[in-house]
């Protein structure tokens, strides 16, 4: 599968092709979803023009990569069901179906060899060059295999499952039959995987078929009748059709991708023009703001001025009023003095007098002259206003210029609009070649008509609001040129102010200059400190010069070291090669799907003190058990234990798999438990139950953990280890039944142990059994059973021997009641254990009153009298009469 998309992905590109999978099982006859396990009996459609066989309700998942392949393929096949049987450990209970569709664009230039697309047809009306699409299914299917039910063993629902794998597959010999015989009715219809398959068959595709067979002399009737199947399927001949076709989808889809491109330009030019629009809102927004602030700044600053002018104005009026009071005092004061005069020679009174007004006049005199120099000041600010009006004056010749400036503006303002309006013209071409284009859609697709007709309604209200935008950007110019003439008085003003400033400015110079000095004096310093400084920099920079020459050196020594560190990889990467050589090899000689690891070494020594209560062997034939040792002694030989179990820490998965497989077999023989354990195979065993995720792998490894532990020597290393917490942690971390039930069979035999029943209750070991009865799996259970039972027996040979007394520590942990609960199991396997379990507590006068309280009393009177070994109720009857308060309750 893999090796097969691997080559599908090579030979597509992403692009233009698409490649797409479901992964499916029959199981029962219902087909079912891996990929999407809830999804099961989905049913097959046939279509009834064309009779192509599909599966609508399957998963279809877009393969991206071929990790995105391994991804998928690795839940599909952790959702496959398999279960353990006598001849496998992991036998498949269902055909499983990986459906691969292709669509491939094929090239202008490429030749088909297909009749009906000739080189006519490749083309419409219009001379276009049409996309063509070829379309492949791929089918993998991995087969389970035939099974015989008097060596597989298999019982209950596995029997179910078996009935139905060898019924489709039966199907499948009868079409394959009638169509070898060129017989007229094929019964495809037999079987789901007959009509899924009907197209492999006699049909339109390359078919391979391979088939599987065993070297062993035992199944020797599998293989001929396998090879009488090949050899009929050989004579089918089918014939081949290239299914291609005109690719509308694609066409459409390019389509679709011109009207949007052309929809994301014409979109992009009007937001082109929105932002625009909103420059140039912005820019008059600002010049309206700083309009109005000049317009305000005028305004007071006229007020100002009118109610300064009525001030003085009204000063120079009182003034003037002084003045001719003032003159009229003084030709009254001339009179007076006249007739002082003539009166001074005759009254010496009158002459003091005079001298007063003379003072007087004197103090007159000096009002005048000040008045005289106030008259001075009220010239001078007429002065300034003319001064002034001479300023405005050369304002009026600034404006004229300005609207030059202003008329320039104009002139490149209505540049840009005739740019635009080029720019315009240029977008009405284009829209109507993409006019012309559409005509041509319309024309080879009908139902793009009313789309391109939105779309041209769309480009003609485009070009109205183009049209529009261009009459306001107009109006708003010629308000800006209104603006630009509002804004001239407003630069006159700011002139003055710049005059204002420059003054300020000369005496920010003056200030400049003395810092400038300072600076200069402090630069001096600096610089002199630098000189000082630039020996000892020097020194600093020949030592740097050493040491990167130093690091030059270095560095060219870690780059000796590298290419020996990757020496060394490609010499790890060539080990790892060979390992995987050696791993080859032993799959040669270990087929792929091992025999039951666990079932080869079967629980024997029942009631012997060194081994533990197990099962019984299962009935297998000498020439297994024969071609088994010569094939493990073969790879012992050949590859070496150590080997094997050096692979276990492999990175690659498939590898760690196929090494736990053969370690698990290995450790089957007694022989070569003891080899494992030295190689440090048991540690490996622990070390993946602890870090892996994987349920195979936690399956295999638990089962040959419980292969060693048949052992009384291994069984001390795996609990000094930690062996029993890591498989209940197992237990608690799986759902498997396969992978609880080699769980439970390894606590089991651990149980045989008397010596580790204290540390098998502080790991939590026995709880883990109890819970793991809670699977309702009947081969789950029947391992609990054993465990207990073995428990229990060395509890009760403690007792006996007087090493141990008080009551049984199951007790404590409700065994007891689950045994009484279970006693009446359908299985026989777990009923025995369940009555020794029971039997064997009963000899502890300790749990008498247990037994009594809960009932189980009856329960050891029934196995004494109804069950259906001789041994078991010979041991009820032993116990029943040795306890006395038994007896006494037995008479009550």
């Amino acid at each position: 599968m893999v090796r097969a998309l691997e080559d599908i992905i090579v030979n597509t590109t992403p692009s233009s092709d698409s490649v797409e999978m479901s992964f499916l099982q029959l199981y029962m006859e219902s087909i079912q979803d891996l990929l999407a396990p809830e999804k099961i009996n989905i049913p097959i459609v046939e279509d009834a023009k064309t009779g192509e066989v599909s599966v609508p309700g399957a998963t279809v998942v877009k393969i991206q990569d071929l990790d995105h392949f391994l991804q998928l393929l690795q839940i599909g096949e952790a959702n496959r069901l398999a279960a353990n049987t006598k001849l496998n450990t992991e036998s498949s209970r269902s055909h499983a179906i990986l459906m691969v569709n292709i669509r491939k664009s094929v090239k202008n230039d490429e030749e088909t060899d297909s009749s009906f697309q000739e080189k006519d047809s490749k083309t419409d009306r219009h001379g276009n060059q049409m996309p063509i699409v070829r379309k492949s299914k791929l089918l993998i299917v991995d087969l389970a295999g035939s099974e015989r039910i008097d060596k597989s063993g298999s019982e209950g629902r596995l029997l179910e499952e078996a009935k139905f794998i060898n019924l489709s597959l039966t199907s499948l010999g009868k079409c394959i039959n009638a169509l070898a015989e060129n017989s007229p009715h094929i019964p495809t219809r037999d079987s789901k995987l007959t009509r899924l398959l009907r197209d492999s068959f006699g049909g339109s595709a390359r078919t391979s078929l391979i088939i599987t067979i065993g070297p062993s002399s035992r199944h020797y009737p599998e293989t001929t009748s396998t090879i009488m199947f090949g050899q009929r399927a050989m004579k089918i001949v089918n014939t081949v059709k290239l299914r291609e076709e005109f690719d509308y989808e694609n066409l459409c889809r390019k389509l679709e991708t011109q009207v949007e491109h052309l929809t994301v330009e014409v979109d992009r030019q009007q937001k082109f023009r929105a932002n625009d629009r909103m420059a140039m809102e912005k820019k008059l927004r600002e010049c309206q703001k700083s309009f109005t602030e000049a317009e305000r700044s005028i305004v007071a600053r006229s007020e100002v001025l009118e109610k300064e002018n009525s001030r003085l104005v009204s000063d120079m009026e009182k003034l003037l009023e002084e003045l001719n009071f003032q003159k009229q005092q003084i030709n009254s004061m001339k009179n007076e003095n006249l007739k002082l005069e003539s009166d001074l020679k005759n009254n010496k009174l009158l002459e003091k007098e005079n001298g007063r007004l003379k003072l007087e006049l004197e103090n007159v005199l000096k009002d005048i002259i000040r008045d005289k120099n106030h008259k001075k000041f009220l010239q001078d600010e007429v002065a300034r206003l003319e001064m002034s009006l001479k300023h405005s004056k050369q304002q009026q010749s600034e404006n004229s210029s300005y609207q030059k400036v202003l008329a320039e503006n104009t002139q490149m303002y209505e540049k840009k609009i005739t740019d635009l309006m080029k720019q315009l013209q240029d977008e009405r071409a284009r829209s109507e070649s993409a006019e012309q284009q559409l005509e041509l859609m319309k024309e080879q697709l009908p139902g793009l008509q009313e789309l391109m007709q939105h779309h041209q309604k769309e480009a003609s209200m485009y070009q109205k609001e183009l049209a529009d935008t261009t009459l306001m950007y107009e109006e708003k110019i010629a308000q800006l040129e209104q603006q630009l003439k509002e804004e001239h008085a407003r630069v006159e003003n700011a002139k003055e102010q710049l005059h204002a400033i420059e003054e300020q400015f000369t005496d920010h110079e003056t200030s400049t200059k003395i810092q400038r000095e300072k600076e200069s004096d402090a630069l001096r310093s600096k610089l002199e400190e630098m000189h000082h400084l630039y020996e000892p920099t020097v020194k600093e920079l020949q030592a740097l010069k050493t040491e990167y020459q130093a690091l030059l050196s270095e560095k060219i020594e870690l780059h000796d070291e590298l290419h020996n560190v990757r020496q060394t990889l490609l010499m790890e990467e060539k080990q790892r090669k060979a390992a995987e050589n050696e791993l080859f090899n032993i799959k040669k000689f270990v087929p792929e799907s091992e025999d039951g690891f666990e079932e080869k070494k079967s629980y024997v020594k029942q009631y012997t003190p060194s081994r533990s209560f197990n099962m019984h062997r299962s009935t297998e034939s000498r020439e297994r058990i024969f071609a088994h040792q010569n094939t493990m002694s073969k790879i012992i030989e050949e590859v070496g234990v150590q080997k094997i179990i050096s692979l276990l820490s492999s990175v690659d998965l498939d590898v760690q798999i196929h090494a736990v497989k053969v370690v698990a077999n290995l450790a089957a023989e007694d022989s070569n438990q003891e080899k494992i354990v030295q190689e440090g195979g048991l540690d490996a065993l622990l070390m993946l139950l602890q870090s892996s995720q994987n349920a195979t792998i936690l399956r295999v490894a638990s089962g040959a953990i419980a292969n060693l532990a048949m052992n009384e020597m291994n069984q001390g290393l795996i609990s000094s280890k930690g062996g029993a917490q890591l498989l209940a942690n197992t237990a608690v971390k799986t759902e498997d039944a396969q992978t609880l039930r080699m769980v439970a069979g390894a606590i089991a035999n651990l149980c045989g142990n008397e010596k580790l029943h204290t540390k098998l209750r502080e790991d939590g070991a026995v709880k883990a059994l109890l819970e793991m009865a809670r699977s309702g799996n009947i081969e789950v259970i029947a391992q609990v059973a054993r465990g207990l039972a073995n428990f229990a027996k060395c509890e009760s040979r403690g007792t006996i021997q007087g090493h141990r007394k008080g009551r049984s520590t199951l007790m404590e942990d409700g065994v007891l009641k689950w045994l009484t609960t279970n006693s009446n199991n359908t299985s026989s396997s777990t009923r025995r254990h369940i009555e020794l379990a029971l039997c064997h507590l009963a000899q502890n006068e300790g749990n008498a009153r247990d037994f009594v309280s809960s009932g189980a009393l009856d329960e050891i009177i029934r196995i004494s009298n109804e069950s259906s070994r001789e041994d078991i109720r010979n041991l009820a009857k032993k116990t029943l009469k040795l306890s006395s308060t038994f007896k006494a309750q037995i008479k009550a």
